[in-house]
């Protein structure tokens, strides 16, 4: 496992790098992976997916916050650490959910976050399944060694909640699902995401865990 946390650490994209690797796509009409491997139509819709991403992930870089009751645990980080991110620019879920991390780990100096294309690394994605699915977007918490330190991801335990529901009402997750899921993220402003990873951050560094 750690000759594949470390590959995938080296091989990682900063967060301003993953952002201009977004727009190229966007400015090219296309995606990540390859349109040979899938349906034209399923290449298509991806490609829609990546430019309507685009769009949600920098208008929360600019209007995202980090409340500061919640600043503490990460601007006390005890030890360097690794914020290795899974993620696709295709990814709903991703798209609405790193800006957060970003500003998360831009608290303290001493979190470095790196971010990996998905499908450029199966060997990594499959050492963190979720239910046996390549889910995305994942969140590796790593120390130095690397060892891993937590997990978080694909989704907080509100929006799962939500998946979960509507599998069990409907079946399967749709476009009306995908739409609803988009309009629950922007009103619910990345509360839940914030609120899982201070948790996390507080158990990462007990002595200095605030009330």
């Amino acid at each position: 496992m750690k000759e594949v946390l470390k590959n995938a650490i080296v091989s990682g994209m900063s967060y301003n790098e993953y952002n201009l690797l977004f727009k190229q796509l966007v400015s090219e009409g296309r995606t990540t992976g390859k349109p040979t491997d899938i349906t034209p139509e399923e290449w298509q819709e991806k490609v829609t997916y990546t430019k309507l991403n685009f769009s949600r992930s920098k208008r929360l870089d600019k209007t995202g916050f980090i409340p500061e009751t919640f600043q503490q645990p990460f601007k006390e980080t005890c030890e360097n650490q690794t914020w290795l991110v899974i993620s696709e620019p295709w990814c709903g879920d991703a798209a609405q959910t790193l800006p957060y991390l970003n500003k998360l780990a831009s608290l303290s100096d001493k979190i470095n976050l790196k971010v990996v294309l998905r499908d450029e690394h199966p060997e990594l994605m499959d050492l963190f399944l979720t239910n046996g699915s390549r889910s995305i977007p994942k969140l590796i918490v790593l120390n130095d060694s690397p060892e891993v330190l937590a997990h978080w991801g694909p989704r907080s335990q509100a929006a799962t909640k939500l998946v979960t529901d509507y599998k069990t009402e409907h079946g399967q997750l749709d476009d009306d699902f995908k739409k609803e899921l988009q309009v629950w993220y922007n009103k619910e402003k990345g509360k839940s995401i914030i609120s899982e990873l201070a948790k996390i951050a507080k158990k990462l560094c007990p002595e200095k865990e605030t009330v």
